[in-house]
């Protein structure tokens, strides 16, 4: 393998987090079960754009369904 190939190879790799590391991350993190060591390796290396999109995304969606349940609870009662 010659030297310009591996570093082909290794900055294809070095592209980003994939989807399902992000969304581990983001739940991790929400809840608060997030280590220290996969803190510092989300955030030294990769852009932080697809976790701040990912964490509105999921605020979004937590608030949504706690409304939907309220509005649930009280048209019920």
């Amino acid at each position: 393998m010659t030297e310009q190939s591996r570093n082909e190879n290794s900055s294809s790799r070095r592209k980003g987090p994939g989807v399902l590391k992000v969304l581990q991350s983001v739940l991790a993190g929400a809840f608060g079960v997030q280590s220290g060591k996969r803190h510092e390796e989300d955030f030294s290396s990769h852009s932080p754009v697809p976790y701040i999109v990912a964490g509105l995304l999921f605020t979004f969606g937590f608030i949504g369904v706690l409304a939907l349940i309220v509005q649930l609870v009280l048209s019920s009662g």
